[in-house]
């Protein structure tokens, strides 16, 4: 398999670290993020990754120079001149990424214990477009699924904003931890051009894909994505 590693964004939320240095580059217990996802990839066998670069994209590189790439195939997805967010950068990606296996994605800030060999044979049984992991934490954005796991909708409880694609009964919300499965087929039904969102993709392709949930609910998962939960992180990835 191969995996695409979310690398380019701004890291705002994790500022005053991101004012000189790229999310990617902050550290747990002397690891950089980046470092530690592609050893949480390559311990299921993952050894060819794309990243994507756009905010301080030397340092990333240089990393990734001076630890000769951890001893994998690493494609650079190049954002600089644009952040392309999380669907126009996987489509950027589609060169690297297209085949006839299915490949990961996740987001650099992202720390968990999640079992993508699980995932994976969950997403081989039940066939579907896309998988995404998913927990029943408490956050203020949802995807919506119905009782067979099928992505349905979404929804934002602070804004109040909700997009229900399928209207179906007791829709349950559940929160994305920024983990996905895709089939290379999912590459060429991506309408949108330039910088979008890849929720905006999923919600289109649901009315006629499935795309399902991958509860983990039991396990860890943390979203470094802030000061404070560096200190919580740190307890729990040595």
């Amino acid at each position: 398999m191969k995996a695409m590693i979310f690398a380019a964004g701004l890291g705002t939320r994790l500022k005053p670290f991101t004012n000189n240095k790229p999310k990617a580059l902050a550290e747990v217990n002397g690891v950089t993020l980046l470092e530690r996802n592609i050893g949480y990839l390559k311990s299921f066998g993952i050894n060819e990754f794309i990243v994507n670069v756009h905010h301080f994209p030397d340092q990333i590189l240089n990393l990734l120079k001076e630890n000769e790439n951890y001893g994998c195939k690493i494609h650079i997805s190049d954002e600089t001149e644009q952040l392309l967010e999380t669907g126009g950068g996987l489509k950027k990606a589609t060169p690297v990424l297209d085949g006839q296996e299915p490949f990961v994605v996740m987001n650099v800030d992202i720390l968990t214990d999640l079992d993508i060999a699980s995932m994976l044979d969950y997403h081989q049984r039940h066939k579907p477009m896309v998988t995404l992991a998913v927990t029943k934490r408490t956050t203020s954005r949802y995807f919506l699924f119905n009782d067979k796991n099928e992505l349905c909708g979404w929804k934002n409880t602070k804004s109040g904003e909700e997009k229900v694609v399928k209207d179906e009964p007791e829709l349950e919300e559940k929160a994305f931890s920024g983990i996905h499965i895709i089939e290379p087929d999912f590459l060429h039904m991506i309408s949108q051009e330039g910088k979008f969102s890849i929720v905006e993709v999923y919600l289109e392709l649901c009315k006629n894909q499935k795309i399902l949930g991958f509860d983990h609910s039991n396990g860890i998962l943390i979203d470094v994505g802030k000061p404070e939960a560096v200190n919580e992180a740190e307890k729990l990835f040595k």
